[in-house]
């Protein structure tokens, strides 16, 4: 498949008086097929909402390339933006305050819509696409439930007919049943009109169960990349193995998920070499350079050790 988003090498950075320059995406390589979903998994604070931000044009990344069917991705001005560039939007995780509260939600979609006479007709065709009645156009966003708010902000997404959407955590503010339909929702959507998917979350079981492919972020870089079934299986990053190892299972014996020792180091003054090593079992005195990228079957990982996992002669 061809690549719908390639992300190269990205590196996205904030400026503070108090931090200095902090690099929140530190060389970041990524593409998403058209009709793939790709998850992105990562603790808090990895840097995956500034990827996300960078890819929809929302922050201009410091070096690296983004590119959206071919084209570079142009970050937002004070102008609209470039009609080539509408095929890319991007569902925000806080379905409080994605909606504008002033506006009706009727209006809100619209903005997405080419002028005409039918742009009624359509918004209700939207608004049934998410499962929601038409008669929610003529309604303000405090009228809904958070399920409803981010079904109604994923309407506002499709309303120009994007081939690429970026849901940046999408249902972390709802709750386990509202969150199951709008993942539900969303994978229906790929599946039925072959759009590119890159799904953030900090869920590696939810990811697991939608996600073709899955990439693990770890303070601003990608550790590991591979088909989600293999990732799953047969995990070769440490820091992958923590986070497989973090997630809950039912047993008949009670148990306890692992816990990954230490805190992510602050990305102001990260880590030399592997960033992972301050916290991994297995570092040894290479890992303080850069580690390599190396293949693993359909993907790869970084990491100096040939089977992190199965460690040899140590």
């Amino acid at each position: 498949m061809s690549a719908l988003l390639a992300i190269e090498d990205v590196r996205v950075e904030y400026r503070s008086r108090e931090r200095g320059t902090v690099a929140a995406v530190a060389g970041v390589s990524l593409d998403v097929a058209a009709g793939e979903i790709v998850g992105l998994v990562g603790e808090s604070g990895c840097g995956k909402s500034s990827l996300a931000r960078a890819v929809a044009g929302l922050t201009a990344p410091r070096a690296g390339t983004i590119a959206y069917d071919g084209r570079p991705v142009t970050p937002l001005g004070w102008r609209r933006r470039p009609s080539v560039d509408v095929g890319l939007q991007m569902v925000f995780q806080n379905p409080y305050a994605s909606l504008n509260p002033r506006r009706r939600i009727g209006s809100q979609l619209a903005d997405g819509l080419p002028a005409g006479p039918d742009r009624a007709r359509r918004v209700a065709d939207l608004l049934d696409r998410v499962g929601m009645p038409a008669e929610a156009a003529s309604k303000y966003p405090h009228q809904f439930s958070g399920g409803q708010r981010q079904r109604l902000a994923i309407a506002r997404a499709l309303a120009p007919r994007p081939r690429l959407l970026v849901a940046d955590e999408p249902v972390t503010a709802l709750d386990a049943s509202s969150a199951a339909q709008i993942v539900n929702l969303l994978v229906e959507l790929v599946r039925d009109t072959g759009t590119g998917l890159l799904f953030i979350s900090h869920d590696l079981a939810l990811v697991r169960q939608i996600a073709d492919r899955t990439a693990v972020m770890y303070l601003g870089k990608i550790v590991e990349v591979a088909p989600t079934a293999q990732l799953w299986d047969a995990p070769r990053h440490p820091y992958t193995r923590a986070l497989i190892d973090a997630v809950p299972r039912i047993s008949a014996e009670p148990t306890l998920p692992a816990v990954l020792a230490g805190e992510v180091p602050d990305p102001a003054n990260a880590p030399s070499g592997c960033r992972f090593r301050p916290r991994c079992p297995y570092a040894v005195a290479e890992c303080a350079v850069e580690p390599p990228v190396r293949a693993t079957g359909a993907g790869s990982v970084a990491c100096w050790l040939p089977d992190p996992t199965v460690p040899e002669g140590r």
